[in-house]
């Protein structure tokens, strides 16, 4: 039987405000445990949450950049549980009036843009942490998470395929942090994400029997474990089970998922309206305020550089991936007045690999945007060759010199003036007598040969275009 996958994901943006969202503890990520869980956090008796207005004010952003709907009045509700790390039993969220509904984010699905429907996005507190590790048995609590600004951002079961799953999450984290509400940092668990996955017979409408995987901290998971859960609900489907609603969890070392509990429903949570808080009302004005403040997306900015830069659909896409490479690039041609395609290729190429390579962010690149445009400028006015550009860029890395000293100190100005080049072709001749006699009794596959000879020869300082030049000359005579 041909199967469809079929998955919707659940993502939680740690909003980066200075407090959290019903106190005013610190919302720093790294404290020392319990050190910044105040009463509020705690549920001491008698205290009263107070919500942050500057978490509202992201989620209206938030709501705007997706061409959602910014609800004027939403209202807070106590989601019912019990864990160690939730010291109020309950969550304070948002069920039945959310502050965001009914967005959209455009994706490259496989082989096409798709639009997938965002069916809300909600303000909710975060729980602590249960710590496992070094307790000898026991399990110790860190509360610092405890009340922390999440915007839970839900979509429609639209996605297809894990890949999907994938570019649609990635795209998410690129609107955050360009909308600058959260850092993205999925190692922090600033941004993480639960997949409900299920399969239906192709061509039917009705929804399968869901699971839900909780908790995945990297986009190479996310694609693992949607991939194995479809894998194994077909294989139990096809042997004649039944998929069994519940929450999951991904185990990266084994490469599965395994049960963690029966899946709730919402009326398990015993959702009422939070009594400590009132609605949630914001005038037209503050909405009108957030959505001004938009800066330019990750779609408006890849569509200008498609346009102003004449990039391709890709170059611009992976150069505006992220606000901070978006910005190097442009700084990039500012200062080099280089062909917008050369410095694409050495944003997104050399620098790319040697950024991967050490494990930096492009903040923190060794070589600056003003620094990589003047090695272009000096392969633009054919100071060194495209290769000789490779071996300068390798240096300008290692040591932190700009291009222009690297190249004096080793060398590596391009031979331009045709006397060496000529030279240099006459030694080769003489050196292959053969090959050049074959050549003029019709073998011209060998002008390659040649070509190669004269660089070998001239250390690859000789202009290419140059030596091809010469050699077709001298060759023809």
């Amino acid at each position: 039987m041909d199967w469809e996958t079929v998955v919707g994901l659940e993502v939680h943006v740690q909003l980066l405000t200075a407090s959290k969202a019903f106190s005013d503890a610190p919302a720093r990520y790294g404290a020392a445990p319990n050190t910044q869980a105040n009463v509020v956090d705690l549920a001491m008796p008698g205290v009263l949450p107070v919500m942050n207005r500057e978490a509202v004010r992201m989620a209206a952003m938030f709501g705007a950049a997706i061409g959602a709907r910014v609800n004027p009045r939403s209202v807070f509700a106590r989601k019912n549980y019990f864990y160690p790390d939730l010291p109020k039993g309950y969550q304070i969220s948002q069920y039945e009036l959310p502050v965001v509904e009914h967005g959209t984010l455009t994706i490259d699905g496989d082989g096409a843009e798709r639009s997938i429907r965002i069916l809300r996005a909600h303000l909710e507190e975060d729980a602590g942490k249960s710590l496992h590790e070094d307790f000898h048995g026991m399990t110790g609590i860190d509360l610092n998470r405890a009340g922390i600004p999440l915007l839970e951002i839900v979509s429609q079961p639209d996605l297809r395929s894990p890949k999907e799953a994938v570019a649609y999450l990635k795209k998410l984290h690129t609107l955050v942090r360009y909308l600058r509400i959260c850092d993205g940092n999925m190692q922090e668990g600033s941004f993480r994400c639960d997949a409900n996955v299920s399969v239906r017979p192709r061509g039917q409408d009705t929804l399968g029997t869901r699971t839900e995987v909780k908790n995945i901290n990297s986009f190479r998971f996310v694609e693992r474990a949607i991939e194995y859960e479809v894998a194994r609900q077909i294989d139990l489907i096809e042997g004649g089970g039944k998929v069994v609603q519940e929450t999951r969890l991904y185990d990266s070392v084994k490469d599965e998922t395994r049960p963690m509990r029966s899946k709730e429903e919402a009326n398990d949570y015993r959702y009422f309206p939070d009594p400590d808080l009132p609605p949630l009302v914001l005038t037209q004005e503050f909405i009108d305020e957030a959505a001004r403040a938009l800066p330019e997306l990750p779609d408006q900015k890849r569509q200008r550089f498609m346009r102003d830069y004449g990039l391709t659909a890709y170059d611009a896409g992976v150069l505006t991936a992220s606000e901070e490479t978006a910005a190097y690039f442009e700084r990039v041609c500012e200062y080099a007045g280089a062909e917008p395609k050369l410095a694409a290729n050495w944003v997104t190429g050399a620098l790319g690999a040697y950024l991967n390579r050490d494990g930096l962010e492009i903040e923190s690149s060794r070589i600056s945007a003003e620094a990589l445009a003047g090695l272009l400028r000096r392969i633009g006015d054919q100071t060194i060759s495209g290769k000789i550009a490779k071996e300068v860029f390798e240096a300008m890395w290692a040591s932190g010199k700009d291009a222009d000293s690297v190249i004096d100190l080793r060398g590596l100005r391009q031979i331009t003036d045709s006397g060496p080049i000529v030279a240099a072709i006459d030694a080769v001749f003489a050196a292959h007598p053969k090959q050049l006699e074959q050549y003029r009794t019709g073998q011209e596959k060998l002008f390659g040969f040649f070509v190669g000879q004269v660089m070998k020869a001239t250390q690859g300082k000789a202009n290419p275009a140059e030596v091809n030049r010469l050699l077709k000359e001298r060759l023809s005579s």
